[in-house]
């Protein structure tokens, strides 16, 4: 049984992400005008800065908009502290004009990517991630040459499970060189845990989130084309973090595995395969298989622009398929992630997190089981459902709605908020923090609370 549905790319014809290398004028946020940056920066940011240019009288809030900018300059180029200590001073939270925030994300990305290569490359080099007592050591090769956008990111999970280090070690061993890409960084993690759900317990979303944003950096990966997949313990683990991490991922495929019960809902705009053998059938994950892809055709059925799957039961293959999954990354290559994506479907499984793509929830807030589906319309957010979400963040820029013009948010037929929200410094700082993903960096963000 075979299910193909590949439509269209998640970029919706968006240019890719240019590089912080020294190309300034053409960006993949759109072409920018550099209008207003103070003096030199540190050589050490890479900041390229011309004169303010004056012309016509500006109204006052572009006046502050471009002193804004300045002080962020004067800042950075000082050394000054962390970003998040520059994203509490007076001028982070002034207003913006769409130019100016298109400045000041560079100007912050690029601070932030120095820092990353001062402070992480040993751990890339090493080959380790380490988060208190675990240890994640990975192996990875490329592929192919670098495209103008950045490299591609293939995670590659191996299997093993509840089993003695050394099967883990040797399933490890096994997956450094199962699957060959055309183009990418193919990576292998050795899994910091022996257990049977060595890879969905909590550390693993942050360690995968760490190693992300050291690669965006250090290997010059592009953010929209990082893709996940894993074969039986593996496989287990695609099926709970990319609904977990969806917004991570381009595309997301499971090899063998079992998910456990757990929902696709979150997978609207991550591409998902799912192969199974026939007769694999410990765990009933033949059969476990055929229904949850059953499940996905449902969604895409009821949701054509989100859900796309490619379902393969393989009849007559017992739990080794004999690298007939192989065809899964191919088919996944064709995607791009879209980090803006119209509509959005967040449903908390196993470890909360505290945002997906451009809905957050307050620190602290994040619990399972929660349900949030928004989509945009135009200029108007519409909340569809909520559960379990008291207060909740929507996190807005100029690839999403027009910030020069109303903006309103409504959860049936309540106006929750209505207005012109501004772009801030503050609000970029604070949504590079910890993911460091440039793409998923927001100029404003407004708080919203759906309960009556």
């Amino acid at each position: 049984m075979t299910r193909n549905k590949s439509s269209r790319s998640h970029c919706r014809s968006q240019a890719q992400l240019a590089w912080f290398c020294g190309l300034e004028n053409e960006h993949a946020f759109g072409t920018r005008i550099v209008r207003s940056l103070v003096g030199v920066l540190l050589a050490a940011l890479g900041l390229i800065l011309v004169p303010v240019v004056q012309g016509p009288a500006a109204p006052i809030e572009a006046a502050d908009s471009r002193l804004a900018i300045e002080q962020l300059g004067s800042h950075l180029a000082a050394g000054s502290p962390e970003l998040t200590e520059v994203a509490k001073l007076d001028f982070a939270n002034v207003g913006l004009t769409k130019a100016d925030a298109e400045t000041a994300r560079d100007l912050i990305w690029r601070a932030h990517a120095a820092k990353i290569r001062k402070d992480r490359a040993a751990e890339i080099e090493a080959r380790v991630l380490k988060e208190g007592d675990l240890e994640m050591p990975f192996f990875y090769t490329k592929f192919g040459e670098r495209p103008k956008a950045g490299r591609s990111l293939w995670i590659s999970l191996h299997g093993g499970g509840g089993a003695p280090k050394r099967v883990n070690d040797q399933q490890w061993e096994n997956q450094k060189r199962l699957y060959k890409v055309d183009e990418g960084i193919y990576l292998a993690p050795r899994a910091p845990t022996n257990t049977w759900n060595l890879w969905h317990e909590a550390h693993i979303d942050r360690m995968f989130g760490r190693l992300i944003e050291d690669l965006i950096v250090l290997e010059e990966v592009n953010p929209d084309r990082v893709y996940v997949l894993g074969y039986s313990a593996g496989g287990d683990g695609v099926y709970q973090i990319g609904p977990r991490m969806a917004d991570s991922w381009a595309a997301a495929a499971m090899m063998a595995g079992h998910p456990n019960g757990v929902s696709m809902l979150s997978l609207r705009n991550v591409p998902f395969a799912l192969q199974v053998g026939g007769n694999d059938s410990a765990y009933n994950r033949n059969q476990v298989g055929r229904q949850y892809g059953d499940i996905l055709e449902k969604l895409h059925k009821d949701d054509p622009d989100g859900y796309q799957n490619f379902v393969k039961i393989h009849e007559g293959k017992p739990h080794w398929m004999n690298l007939e999954d192989a065809v899964a990354l191919p088919w996944m290559a064709k995607f791009t992630r879209n980090p803006v994506p119209d509509r959005v479907v967040w449903k908390q499984t196993g470890a909360p997190h505290e945002r997906s793509y451009w809905l957050a929830v307050p620190a602290g807030e994040a619990v399972g089981d929660s349900l949030v589906i928004v989509r945009r319309n135009g200029q108007t957010i519409e909340i569809d459902t909520v559960e379990k979400i008291p207060k909740l963040l929507v996190r807005l820029d100029d690839r999403l709605v027009d910030l020069d013009g109303e903006i309103t948010i409504r959860f049936g037929e309540r106006v929750l908020f209505a207005g012109k929200p501004p772009r801030t410094i503050a609000t970029l700082v604070k949504t590079l923090g910890g993911r460091g993903d440039p793409r998923l960096m927001f100029s404003s963000e407004v708080v919203v609370e759906p309960a009556p």
